[in-house]
């Protein structure tokens, strides 16, 4: 690291903090013009002597939120540290063979570092090419990205290569579970409403020496339910849990949704409470925290066991009248069936509507046919796959319509006729 005084910057210095703060803008960080200004303004004012020194004045002008905190710290480290870090970016990028070559698994905010620092230089060499030869740069004509997103929404998440996971990761972050609220018992004063309000109406007319000359009306408040999501983890439904765990934070960190509060759930072994991990902004740090709570990943499953645990430790906390609950498992059940039934039905009578999120959907002619499935089956409300985004969207209308029982109908049909599993 060269030592730099306060002095007017100019040369590569000057040039490198542009494209630093350029990284960070890739890789989320909020960065506008006035604070690259600001930061170099401060580095040409303050000087520096170390390596500590600069990474605390960038980290002054460009870090505003303490979520940002770890991005920072690996795009710093990644680009000043060396400039030949290209190589050990793209490790991160890369996956390496199992039992071959196995790497250490890079910690929440390496990849969006690395992702963002080789966006950055493919992108100044691009630039740089174009320029050094004067080619004229070619418009690319997007036929059949619509039809390629399209086939993405209703690709199956375990069949996606990384990239499209990467980018089934980003169009969820987009999507939306709105709810209508509820109406309550309780009542509030609204000059359309259309209960009477007698007694206001009594009030003010003896206040009138008896006269009558207006009635008072109230109307039923509203409220919006609590959603609470019960995810299985275990090693038949990983794949799909780390995606819809991506939803649920999307869910619980989206502003305007309707929901009162988003309670979230894994379960495979045993029950953890991961509400407050993924209440993380971040997405990367939510998840990897996330991970680490739940220690049970790609494990058994004794789905009534950890039912009777929310029941017992959880349900008086965090249910209220008129909750929502998803049940997120294939229903393999791997503990005692009975317990398993006994406990779907408390849940049941405890929620307002309990929707089953079953992967195994995807396949069209699916019929149920372990025991956890047929027990679990006539105790939920509605019956929806989770296996793509589409099925993600559908979620929606199922919360919204009370009428709306997904393939519960069939599955309590095909069950009672013995139906068999279609191969996929």
């Amino acid at each position: 690291m060269i030592a730099a005084g306060p002095t007017e910057l100019q040369g590569k210095l000057l040039e490198n903090l542009v494209h630093f703060a350029r990284a960070l803008r890739y890789s989320g960080i909020s960065v506008g013009t006035g604070q690259i200004a600001k930061a170099i303004r401060a580095v040409s004012e303050v000087g520096f002597s170390t390596k500590q020194d600069l990474f605390w004045i960038l980290h002054t002008s460009f870090v505003t939120k303490p979520e940002h905190l770890v991005v920072f710290e690996e795009i710093f480290r990644l680009f000043w540290k060396d400039p030949r870090f290209h190589d050990q970016m793209m490790s991160f990028m890369l996956p390496s063979l199992r039992g071959v070559a196995e790497k250490p698994v890079p910690k929440s905010g390496m990849r969006r570092a690395a992702s963002a620092l080789l966006g950055d230089i493919s992108r100044h060499k691009h630039q740089e090419s174009h320029e050094n030869e004067g080619v004229e740069q070619i418009e690319i004509l997007a036929t059949g990205t619509t039809s390629s997103i399209d086939k993405l929404k209703m690709m199956d998440f375990e069949q996606m290569t990384p990239e499209e996971v990467a980018e089934a990761k980003q169009a969820i972050t987009q999507l939306k579970l709105p709810v209508k609220p509820l109406k309550t018992r309780r009542t509030k004063p609204h000059p359309s409403g259309s209960l009477a309000d007698w007694r206001a109406t009594m009030q003010i007319a003896s206040r009138q020496g008896g006269e009558l000359s207006s009635i008072r009306f109230r109307r039923h408040k509203q409220k919006y339910p609590d959603l609470i999501a019960l995810c299985d983890i275990s090693g038949s439904m990983s794949n799909y849990s780390r995606m819809l765990l991506h939803f649920l934070h999307t869910v619980a960190n989206k502003k305007g949704l309707g929901w009162s509060k988003v309670h979230t759930f894994t379960f495979g072994t045993k029950l953890t409470n991961i509400t407050r991990n993924l209440s993380i902004k971040d997405i990367d740090v939510a998840i990897e925290s996330a991970g680490k709570e739940a220690g049970d990943w790609e494990g058994g499953t004794r789905i009534g066991e950890c039912l009777k645990t929310f029941s017992f430790q959880w349900s008086r906390r965090v249910l209220s009248r008129g909750s929502i609950i998803l049940l997120i498992t294939d229903g393999l059940e791997g503990g005692n069936p009975e317990l398993l039934e006994a406990e779907i039905k408390r849940i049941r009578r405890s929620s307002l509507k309990l929707i089953w999120l079953n992967p195994l959907l995807r396949w069209q002619d699916f019929a149920p046919k372990a025991r956890g499935i047929m027990t679990i089956l006539p105790h939920v409300d509605c019956v929806v796959s989770a296996h793509s985004i589409n099925s993600l969207t559908d979620l929606a209308t199922a919360i919204s319509s009370p009428d709306d029982h997904g393939s519960k109908k069939r599955l309590i049909e095909a069950m009672a006729t013995g139906g068999s599993l279609s191969k996929h």
